[in-house]
């Protein structure tokens, strides 16, 4: 089994940690780095895919500055989504090359882990053909069914970057201003509200990491954030120059 890294981010602007899964992806793909698991929650953004309809967005530019929360537009896969506080989002970067050349399958691993993630606090949730991501039962007059997790990758050369967002005790106000993953039907959820209860995200975390680590075949050992500069540093020191 391949060793990879955790690395905890904490609270992280949006723009601050895509930056880094670039850097950690141009490392990933000349080896310089393992497979990498970022875990992080961002301020307020709203973040729109690369095949997203901006028409999605309900908020005008004006509303979006008065709640103070950003927008990006990204080279992930999905439509749109919201980021914030209380919301796990884990970007792994892994080279799909050495595990399995098979976008689907990462995909649905991705929502295994949060599958059975879910399960141990006692709430079942599924897979729901042709809408990519987490969902769990409601009844029928709320619409049928409710999203706990969205996911959004990006694939370069089989190193993958973006990632799954889960909601553990996000402000669920907030998917107001858009059309969740371009699903006007359909509302988001969150772990908290599904357990009437507060639920930390250390909770929640580890869980989910653990078995990320278990489905795609990777032992995953917590590190630092300085650990993990040092090796990029070092890589992209070495590319400096031998671009000179």
């Amino acid at each position: 089994m391949k060793t990879g890294f955790i690395v905890d981010l904490g609270l992280v602007e949006y723009g601050v940690a895509w930056e880094l899964q670039r850097r950690i992806v141009a490392a990933r793909k000349a080896g310089a780095v393992p497979d990498v698991l970022l875990l992080c929650q961002h301020p307020h953004v709203i973040t729109l895919g690369r095949n997203g309809e901006l028409g999605n967005l309900r908020a005008s530019d004006h509303v979006l500055r008065q709640m103070n929360v950003s927008f990006f537009e990204t080279d992930r896969g999905g439509d749109i989504t919201y980021h914030g506080p209380g919301q796990l989002v884990g970007y792994p970067i892994v080279n799909l090359a050495e595990i399995r050349r098979d976008v689907a399958w990462y995909m649905r691993n991705l929502e295994e882990a949060m599958i059975r993630a879910t399960s141990e606090f006692g709430i079942a949730s599924r897979r729901v053909n042709g809408r990519t991501g987490v969902w769990v039962d409601v009844p029928a007059a709320e619409g049928g069914e409710e999203k706990l997790a969205a996911i959004g990758v990006h694939l370069s050369r089989w190193v993958t970057s973006h990632g799954f967002a889960y909601n553990v005790s996000t402000d669920l106000r907030y998917f107001d201003l858009i059309v969740p993953c371009g699903i006007g039907d359909k509302r988001a959820t969150s772990l908290e509200k599904l357990l009437g209860r507060s639920v930390k995200m250390e909770e929640v975390s580890p869980r989910i990491a653990a078995h990320l680590g278990e489905v795609l075949g990777l032992d995953l050992r917590p590190a630092q954030r300085d650990d993990l500069e040092v090796m990029l540093r070092a890589f992209e020191d070495q590319a400096a120059l031998a671009a000179v």
